[in-house]
């Protein structure tokens, strides 16, 4: 994840959010896919784990999701029954009932729908650019990564532009809830058994539902139907509608996954293209072609979801070993990611890869992420509008990872521009 040459020790304690510091401990990962692809894994947290690094072993689990459940959790902490009932989105289901809620709210994610968007997100991009870049040197990640997916949540939220920096605050609380930069109730560092029943076991989740009831109450008062909780809100075929429990979550989810995903990506993205020169001129020159291929090869090696956590519902074998009814098995994509046996070269990035087998939306499974026509449109388009008028991108200064094993990311990258 986002690093050319890995600097842990091959033994890493993948419970372990310091552990990720430096970026994803990829040297255990690779010693784990050749001496143990599915390996027992103390958790100090709580119940341990089955760790699955090969790429092949983790597409063929994630589409089974009648052996491998997500509806006991995503992720790798435990979670008693009520609070999996109080917390739990979309994604914290199976099939059907996973199947039924997206259906609702695929239509606005679909391929055709998100390329309409297009102009729009060319419109930001030029504005976001000419803002950062007039600056000479800045954070990449504060100015540019997080700007593009933060404005582009106001269009799928449908709220104002003035909201969108609490948002995204709210969102990084959510899903950032182990990295002391973005929480005061950080996972495994503070008590948060006051906040158990709340999405992301933080308050933040009670203050973006507060939130949302209050947009959707001003929306349906003046007929405004624009943005993705609207059709979250409708009755499906059947004529069911979800609950105020479940809105509420589901809300939660979009502000956080609906922007720091992509985020990442793109901060990872310009890291690369300060450590790597010749990457830009690949852009500049490599014609139309480049864009096909170039965004998935930047998604690849950022693989910002490092895992998900999936549940046993009965006894399975897997490499000699035996996975127990109820036992935790997380699906390493970040390792999948860099799989020698798939990807030739897997550290670096190599923009023309095809084919690019990349695992880093939850490919092959039920749930494949819904964002992804979103996620690589916002990239492609960043960094086409970024080598137009960038010459040279240099880092500036020491870069700093997220503290997470969950959501992998650079929070901080200093860089100094040269302009064309």
């Amino acid at each position: 994840m986002t690093t050319f040459t890995p600097t842990d020790d091959g033994h890493a304690d993948l419970s372990s959010h310091d552990s990720f510091l430096r970026g994803a401990p990829c040297n255990t990962f690779a010693r784990l896919r050749r001496e143990d692809p599915l390996a027992w894994c103390d958790y100090k947290g709580g119940q341990g784990f089955w760790s699955v690094t090969r790429h092949h072993d983790i597409l063929e689990l994630n589409r089974d999701s009648k052996l491998l459940s997500s509806a006991r959790g995503i992720r790798m902490e435990d979670q008693t029954y009520e609070e999996y009932l109080a917390r739990r989105t979309f994604q914290e289901t199976d099939p059907p009932e996973h199947t039924r809620t997206r259906i609702l709210v695929a239509k606005a994610f679909s391929q055709p729908v998100i390329a309409q968007f297009g102009e729009q997100i060319r419109k930001l991009c030029d504005d976001i650019l000419d803002t950062a870049l007039a600056k000479g040197s800045f954070d990449a990640n504060k100015e540019i990564a997080r700007q593009l997916p933060m404005r582009m949540l106001g269009q799928i939220l449908g709220t104002p532009d003035e909201d969108l920096d609490w948002l995204v605050e709210k969102g990084d609380q959510l899903i950032a809830n182990t990295d002391p930069e973005f929480t005061k109730h950080v996972l495994d560092q503070a008590d948060t058994e006051a906040y158990r029943l709340m999405p992301f076991r933080s308050p933040a989740g009670a203050e973006l539902y507060e939130y949302a009831k209050k947009l959707m109450a001003e929306k349906q008062a003046k007929g405004d139907t624009k943005g993705v909780p609207h059709l979250i809100l409708q009755p499906d075929s059947h004529g069911n509608v979800i609950s105020e429990l479940e809105f509420r979550n589901f809300f939660c989810l979009l502000v956080a996954a609906g922007n720091d995903t992509t985020r990442y990506s793109i901060a990872a993205s310009l890291f690369a293209l300060a450590n790597r020169p010749a990457l830009m001129e690949q852009l500049r020159n490599g014609g139309d072609a480049i864009w096909e291929t170039a965004p998935d090869e930047f998604i690849r090696w950022a693989s910002p979801t490092m895992h998900f956590r999936r549940t046993a519902t009965r006894d399975f074998e897997l490499h000699g070993k035996t996975v127990r009814e109820g036992d935790k098995v997380i699906l390493w994509f970040v390792s999948g990611n860099r799989d020698d046996e798939v990807f030739a070269n897997p550290f670096e990035l190599d923009l023309a890869r095809t084919p690019n087998r990349h695992i880093a939306f939850g490919q092959g499974g039920p749930h494949v992420c819904l964002g992804m026509w979103l996620a690589r449109l916002e990239v492609r388009i960043l960094l086409q509008e970024f080598v137009k008028r960038v010459k040279v991108l240099e880092q500036a200064g020491p870069h700093e990872f997220l503290r997470s094993n969950f959501i992998g990311g650079i929070k901080r990258l200093p860089v100094k521009a040269v302009l064309q």
